[in-house]
């Protein structure tokens, strides 16, 4: 059985995670997503469990996906959950940039190879990002389209109505 990786801090997960998601689901026995606290992000908009708990209602369809989370390095988990390969999605040349050193690193430390999974062109501008700046100054329901049904609901429910957490 193959095991793939797809850590990420997710906050929020949006449509271009999912699409990563929906294909390595296709191209692994089995994928573990990972909601993480990113040290050198900006506070977190959700907290892990809520992630967790966006991620687990828009990936309910994909039977060979299960969930963990964690606050150590991505390689420590990779082994902890039987990973073969770690996955990774791509939206820009800009992210392979910074996705490349993660990847050499944690093959130097650890032999785990980084597979990268390009996103389509519908999915490459959608950034966490700008979802939550859209969320925070009101603009929730113009980004319905960018975000898995479960997320939409909890950013307005976060965001209601006032603008502010």
């Amino acid at each position: 059985m193959r095991t793939a990786l797809f850590p990420g801090t997710f906050d929020p997960f949006h449509n271009g995670h999912l699409e990563i998601v929906e294909t390595a689901a296709k191209l692994f026995d089995h994928l573990v997503v990972a909601p993480m606290r990113n040290p050198q992000k900006t506070e977190a908009l959700f907290t892990l469990d809520e992630r967790k708990a966006m991620i687990a209602d828009t990936v309910a369809h994909l039977p060979n996906v299960t969930l963990a989370s964690f606050s150590s390095l991505v390689v420590d988990l990779a082994r902890e959950v039987g990973a073969d390969v770690i996955v990774k999605g791509l939206r820009v040349v800009s992210d392979f940039e910074s996705e490349l050193q993660q990847a050499q690193m944690n093959k130097a430390v650890s032999g785990y190879e980084t597979l990268f999974i390009p996103c389509s062109s519908e999915s490459t501008f959608i950034a966490s990002k700008y979802v939550r700046d859209f969320a925070h100054f009101g603009g929730a329901d113009r980004i319905g389209s960018m975000v898995p049904a479960p997320v939409l609901a909890m950013l307005k429910a976060k965001f209601s109505g006032n603008g502010r957490p």
